[in-house]
């Protein structure tokens, strides 16, 4: 395993548009970016870690691992800082010692060598299954860097069916669980992948990213919740971390199409991948009103399952989209989830 200091390599500029004066109060907090090796051999997942500067005791119930979705990287999901905070600063702050990281062909992580070839040269690279072991390669990481039994795990979309697969496997490793914004049977097209045959991995443009993340909302709404300098920003850390991807004309984001053929083969064929009543740990889901991507009916099938957890929840966030994380509702996200995370057991 190696470590080394996390150098951002968002535009300064955009940031700048996003930051906050930080508060007085706020402990001061370590970033460390990890490379962790995977189950199988030649394979390094990126992952960052984020922790109060005094913090030298490690709990497990005081632990998080983010793991993000279908298409973006972690570091845009969840420590993308707007008005000078992110999802990962926050947990921080609150005393955290909390994780993200990027499963193999994402972000930071390795790419396999299927992604430096044309798509339909290969068949779809890096299914669930390849997640949740990489899942578990970085929780086996924590576990054994803070000495610990168990730790919370959160997903975000794809990630739900990730955290959700891995959790049913292992249950004792898991402290609690949230599912944001959860996958589960689609009733209708899925809004990626499209028809037709698959290659190893697609491409996404700005343009279509941010078509994808205003469906169904008008232009008023769209603005209110997310305002055109964060998507900036936002699209600025999805394509920093694939070169290749950002050397392009126009520039795109590469995602493995691992996720688009279990959709077909498990989401949109009526033949989930995992089984809700196979976790037995507290089970937080959430998501937001107008979430086009994974809808309501989704999280109330997928919480009606959860028939063997201890204790389970389902909160819906209003006025905001599968993105809510980044829009202006996002604290209310940040707060319902760490309501969970520490309350007492």
């Amino acid at each position: 395993m190696r470590t080394r200091r996390f150098v951002p390599l968002v535009p300064a500029t955009l940031l700048l548009l996003l930051a906050g004066a930080a508060s007085a109060q706020a402990p001061k907090t370590v970033t460390e970016t990890l490379m962790v090796p995977a189950r199988d051999a030649g394979i390094q997942l990126h992952v960052r870690n984020k922790r109060p500067e005094s913090l030298t005791t490690f709990e497990p119930d005081r632990i998080v691992l983010f793991v993000h979705g279908a298409t973006y990287n972690a570091e845009a999901g969840f420590d993308l800082p707007i008005r000078g905070l992110s999802w990962m600063d926050y947990v921080a702050q609150r005393g955290w010692d909390v994780y993200a990281m990027d499963v193999r062909g994402y972000g930071r992580s390795t790419r396999p060598p299927q992604m430096s070839q044309p798509p339909a040269e290969n068949a779809p690279i890096v299914n669930t299954d390849v997640a949740v072991s990489d899942v578990g390669a970085v929780v086996d990481f924590i576990l054994a860097r803070r000495a610990v039994a168990k730790i919370n795990l959160v997903g975000w979309s794809w990630g739900t069916a990730i955290m959700g697969a891995y959790t049913a496997q292992n249950n004792a490793r898991v402290g609690r669980l949230v599912l944001y914004a959860p996958l589960w049977l689609l009733k209708d097209p899925s809004p990626i992948g499209g028809e037709g045959p698959l290659g190893a991995y697609r491409t996404v443009t700005k343009d279509a990213a941010k078509a994808r993340r205003v469906r169904g909302l008008s232009p008023e709404q769209a603005k209110a919740l997310m305002p055109d300098e964060v998507f900036e920003a936002w699209w600025a850390a999805a394509v920093a971390t694939d070169p290749v991807g950002a050397a392009q004309s126009p520039p795109v984001v590469r995602a493995p199409n691992g996720v688009i053929e279990d959709l077909r083969r498990h989401w949109m064929s009526g033949k989930p991948h995992y089984d809700p009543a196979s976790i037995t740990v507290p089970t937080l889901v959430i998501l937001a009103e107008w979430d086009a991507d994974t809808p309501p009916y989704m999280a109330q099938a997928v919480f009606a399952g959860l028939k063997s957890a201890p204790a389970k929840r389902m909160v819906m966030i209003g006025e905001g989209t599968h993105a809510v994380a980044l829009e202006k509702n996002r604290l209310q996200l940040f707060r319902e989830i760490q309501l969970f995370l520490e309350e007492t057991r």
